[in-house]
């Protein structure tokens, strides 16, 4: 078989892992013939691929990024791709593509599928916010950045008298601020999925000093926001891929907490180096296994599916599925931080 895979939005630790277990799997387990498609689906329209031998993946388990590139697609481009299915197929002598991506990615995947693509996708994302699988690699290695930049600013913090609130990613969905904020102990989680209380997070900081602790730490969701009157929000617009750009809630809660307590308050936003970077083990061992299960999915003829981990297990799952709904943060898990700050 002629299997093409391609990596799409954001980079994330174990893309190269993926990439290099679907070409060892096929290769050394069906004989088959490997094509990466360069920056993501763009290169899948414009025809720019290379073969992937064991060569050409040899040393890259470790390494962040992508060796394929990434991009975004435009909506249109992405119908037009839909409208051109038959075609591509023939032209490029395709009998399956991997993608390997998150919601967006998963979400054109399924839509090229509907259209009679042979597609079978990977799960991306470092926010964790795929319903259809229980974790997503990139996630563990996020956290773990996040948990060491918060171990890290304590002392900063706890020297200088300061309130920082460290920003972390996730735009819907605060598994990153609730797993690093519960793992290096900070003082306030702020979440997208509940408004937060700047009354709440300010007696908890003039509660800590009044005990001595005169530092605070606050883990803040780039896509959480404050409860309504509590303080001037500005919101982002939406971008050109229906993305909304925050504003920033990190600086904007860091002033308004230093300008409420008389206290100095520091924003550290992390952004992106949460996506870069080596992988965990835990990350590349998920990563392999997902493209191990791509391809043997791929020669079952289970189109239209993806990988997925239920509990320890990897099964497929309907691409439709992935993309309905959004994994957030329940409540429960929220009271459980809460018990611990």
């Amino acid at each position: 078989m002629r299997i093409g895979v391609l990596t799409a939005g954001g980079d994330c630790p174990g893309l190269n892992a993926v990439i290099r277990s679907v070409v060892h799997r096929a290769l050394a387990g069906h004989n088959d013939e490997v094509i990466g498609f360069e920056d993501g689906f763009k290169g899948l329209l414009e025809g720019r691929y290379r073969k992937l031998d064991l060569n050409a993946v040899s040393g890259i388990l470790a390494r962040g990024g992508t060796i394929l590139g990434s991009s975004r697609l435009e909506r249109a481009r992405l119908r037009q791709a839909c409208e051109e299915t038959e075609d591509l197929s023939r032209e490029l002598g395709l009998d399956a593509l991997i993608p390997i991506g998150g919601e967006g990615t998963l979400t054109a995947s399924s839509m090229l599928a509907a259209a009679g693509l042979p597609v079978v996708g990977v799960p991306k994302t470092i926010d964790n916010d795929i319903s259809a699988t229980d974790r997503t690699f990139g996630f563990d290695t996020a956290v773990g950045v996040a948990t060491e930049a918060i171990d890290r600013l304590k002392t900063t913090a706890e020297s200088h008298q300061r309130v920082m609130v460290v920003e972390v990613m996730g735009r819907h969905a605060g598994w990153i601020a609730l797993e690093s904020g519960m793992a290096g102990g900070a003082h306030g989680i702020c979440l997208p999925e509940r408004p937060f209380s700047v009354d709440r997070l300010c007696e908890m900081v003039e509660e800590r000093f009044a005990r001595g602790k005169k530092f605070a730490v606050v883990c803040v969701a780039e896509g959480a926001h404050p409860a309504e009157g509590q303080m001037d929000y500005a919101k982002g617009e939406i971008d050109q891929y229906g993305h909304e750009r925050f504003a920033g809630i990190g600086n904007q809660l860091a002033g308004e907490l230093e300008r409420r307590l008389g206290k100095e308050a520091k924003p550290v936003i992390l952004g992106h180096v949460q996506r870069g970077g080596v992988p965990t083990a835990y990350d590349r061992v998920l990563a392999t296994r997902f493209g191990w299960h791509a391809v043997e999915a791929v020669h079952r003829g289970d189109f239209g599916q993806m990988t997925a981990l239920r509990g320890t297990d990897i099964v497929m799952a309907p691409l439709a599925d992935a993309v309905t709904e959004l994994k957030t943060v329940p409540v429960n898990r929220m009271a459980e931080a809460e018990s611990v700050y």
